[in-house]
C-alpha cells in the first residue's frame, strides 16, 4: 500500500507539471498548424508569468493577473505574427528574438520595480489559484485504492489544471468538427489552395497566433500564480523547448501531445522525486544529474521518433500571394 501512495504521489506531482507544458504544447499546435513555426513560446510564457504576478500582486486578484499575462503573451505573439506573417521575416529568428525579449525585459523590469533581482513580491490569498477539492473528496479518501486515486490524484488541483486537460478534446474539436480548424489545417498544408478559394491566408494564421498567444498567456500565468506564488527569473527553465518537443514527438495532433506531455511530466515528477539515491556498487546519484534526467530523456526520445514525424508541409515558409 506504501508503495501505491508513493506512485499516487508522483503521478499527482506529474499532472502538475504536465499541465504547464500542455498548455504550451497546444499553443505550438496551433501555430504550426497554421505554418507559422514558434520557438518563441518560452519568451511568450515568461512574459506572461512576469505579467500575471505584477497584476496580481498590484491588484489582489489571480483572475486580474490572469488576464494581464494573456495580455502579455497576444502582445508578443502579434509581435511575432507581424514579423514572420506581414514582413514575411525568418520565423525561427523572430522566435529567438521574443526569447531574449522576454528574458531580459522581465529581469529589467522586476529589478527596477522591486529592487529584488528580477523577481516580484510574493502573493497569497485571492492573488494566487488555490487548489480545488471536488466533492466527496474528503468523504472517500479513506477507500482503498479508489479513494487516493479520487482525492489525490484527481481533486486538489488548481483550476487551471483542468482548464488545460480540458483544452486537449476542445482543441481536437477545433481542428477536426470546424470550419475554421478545416481551414487552419489546409494553410498549413497548402496556403495557395486556400488563397484560391477565397480565404485570407493571413488573417487565418493571424488568428492561429493569436490563440498561440492565450494558451501560453495561461501557461506563464499558472507557473507565477498557481504553481508558484511569484516571478523569478527565468522561472520557465526551458519549458517551452520542452513542450515544443512534446509537440514533435506528438507528431502535432492533440491527443498524443497530451500523452507526450503526460510522458515529460512524469519524468521531471520522477527526477524530482527521486533524489540522493543509492545506487549498490555506485554510491549516491548526484542531485543534478536527476534534474538533467528529462532533459536527456528529452534528446533520447526524440532522437527515436523525430525522423518519424512530418510537419505541415508549408511550414516555416512565408507565403507571398501571386499576382
Amino acid at each position: 500500500m506504501e508503495t501505491f501512495l508513493i506512485a499516487i504521489q508522483v503521478f499527482d506531482s506529474a499532472v502538475r507539471l504536465s499541465a504547464l507544458l500542455l498548455f504550451a504544447c497546444l499553443a505550438g499546435l496551433f501555430s504550426e498548424r497554421s505554418g507559422v513555426f514558434d520557438i518563441g513560446l518560452e519568451g511568450k510564457m515568461l512574459a506572461a508569468a512576469f505579467a500575471a504576478a505584477v497584476a496580481a500582486s498590484a491588484f489582489g486578484s489571480a483572475w486580474i493577473g490572469l488576464a494581464a499575462g494573456i495580455g502579455a503573451s497576444v502582445a508578443m505573439a502579434l509581435v511575432h505574427g507581424l514579423a514572420s506573417i506581414t514582413f514575411r521575416g525568418n520565423q525561427i529568428i523572430s522566435g529567438v528574438a521574443i526569447n531574449f525579449l522576454a528574458a531580459g525585459l522581465t529581469v529589467l523590469l522586476g529589478h527596477a520595480w522591486y529592487g529584488k533581482g528580477g523577481n516580484t513580491p510574493a502573493v497569497s490569498g485571492s492573488a494566487r489559484f488555490e487548489e480545488i477539492t471536488l466533492p466527496f473528496a474528503d468523504a472517500v479518501k479513506d477507500i482503498p485504492f479508489m479513494g487516493p486515486i479520487y482525492s489525490e490524484l484527481i481533486s486538489g488541483h488548481r483550476i487551471l489544471v483542468y482548464v488545460a486537460f480540458a483544452c486537449v478534446p476542445l482543441t481536437w474539436f477545433i481542428l477536426n468538427r470546424t470550419r475554421f480548424g478545416l481551414r487552419l489545417r489546409a494553410v498549413g498544408e497548402n496556403p495557395d489552395a486556400v488563397d484560391t478559394a477565397g480565404i485570407s491566408v493571413i488573417w487565418l494564421r493571424y488568428r492561429a497566433v493569436i490563440i498561440c498567444g492565450i494558451l501560453c498567456g495561461l501557461a506563464g500565468a499558472y507557473l507565477s500564480i498557481a504553481q508558484s506564488s511569484f516571478f523569478g527569473r527565468d522561472m520557465t527553465a526551458g519549458k517551452g523547448f520542452i513542450a515544443l518537443a512534446a509537440l514533435i514527438f506528438a507528431r502535432w495532433l492533440p491527443w498524443n501531445a497530451l500523452w507526450a506531455c503526460l510522458l515529460f511530466g512524469l519524468l521531471e515528477a520522477i527526477s524530482i522525486r527521486f533524489q540522493n539515491i543509492e545506487v549498490p556498487g555506485v554510491g549516491t546519484i548526484p542531485v543534478e544529474f536527476m534534474q538533467a534526467t528529462p532533459y536527456i530523456l528529452t534528446v533520447i526520445l526524440l532522437a527515436g521518433f523525430v525522423g518519424k514525424a512530418i510537419p505541415p508541409k508549408a511550414g516555416g515558409v512565408p507565403y507571398v500571394k501571386e499576382r
